[in-house]
């Protein structure tokens, strides 16, 4: 497995999101021209899973989000934190969506 999340990207719609199951997982979401904008976490705290967080999402799509992509993993928190870490490091700073993180303190994130 490749630290960098490589799938397809979907379209952020609803009719896409209602098709989700409630696993637990990490998502990214990407701007029209695919630019990462978002990382985000469905874990144990997460009504439906990835199905809930995405359709929350929808309600107010971070950084002009259009498309989401998604992996459905048990071990959620540290994946978070890894496609955190690798995208900062591509980068050089976390996606512009993230501003609830303080990345100086990423490898000391603990979730709610």
């Amino acid at each position: 497995m490749t630290v960098r999340l490589d799938k397809p990207w979907i379209p952020l719609t609803q009719a896409h999101v209602a098709q989700l199951a409630g696993h637990l997982g990490v998502y990214q979401l990407a701007d029209a021209a695919g630019a990462i904008v978002y990382i985000g976490v469905a874990g144990g705290h997460s009504l439906f899973g990835l199905k809930g967080a995405l359709t929350e999402v929808l309600q107010a799509p971070p950084a002009g989000a259009t498309q989401f992509r998604y992996e459905v993993t048990m071990a959620y928190h540290t994946r978070y934190l890894e496609l955190l870490e690798a995208y900062r490091y591509d980068h050089d700073h976390l996606p512009v969506g993230n501003i609830d993180i303080d990345a100086r303190h990423l490898g000391r994130l603990r979730l709610g």
